[in-house]
C-alpha cells in the first residue's frame, strides 16, 4: 500500500528510497516491496510508513472531492514549506517527515 502512494505521488524511484529512509540503491528493495513483499521488520521504516499513509490520511480528509489534488499535494510548490513537501522530507528525513504530517493534522484540526 505505501509504495502504491509513492506512486501515486510520482516519485521517482530515489525519492522513494529516500522517503522511506533507504539508500538510493535500494532499487532491489523497493522492487520487492512494489510485488508485495511486506516491509522489513525495521521500526524506522515501519514508523515512515505509518506517517506517510496519516499523510495520505490527512489529504484524502482535507480534499475529499479531489482525489487528484490530494495525490499531488506532496510534490507541488507549496510556500509554507519553501518548495515541494516532499523535499523537505527529503532534506530533513524523519523530521521533515513529521513536519508534514504536523502541519497536514493542524490544517485538518482547524
Amino acid at each position: 500500500m505505501v509504495t502504491q502512494l509513492l506512486e501515486h505521488w510520482q516519485l521517482s524511484a530515489a525519492e522513494q528510497a529516500q522517503v522511506l529512509g533507504l539508500s538510493g540503491a535500494s532499487r532491489s528493495t523497493l522492487a520487492r516491496y512494489r510485488g508485495g513483499e511486506p516491509l522489513a521488520d525495521n521500526r524506522d521504516l515501519l514508523d515512515r510508513a505509518g506517517h506517510l499513509l496519516g499523510i495520505h490520511k490527512s489529504l484524502r480528509m482535507l480534499f475529499p472531492h479531489d482525489r487528484d489534488l490530494a495525490y499531488r499535494w506532496m510534490t507541488q510548490m507549496n510556500l509554507r514549506f519553501g518548495g515541494r513537501p516532499v523535499d523537505l522530507v527529503i532534506a530533513h528525513g524523519f523530521e521533515g517527515l513529521l513536519a508534514v504530517r504536523r502541519y497536514l493534522d493542524f490544517q485538518r484540526g482547524r
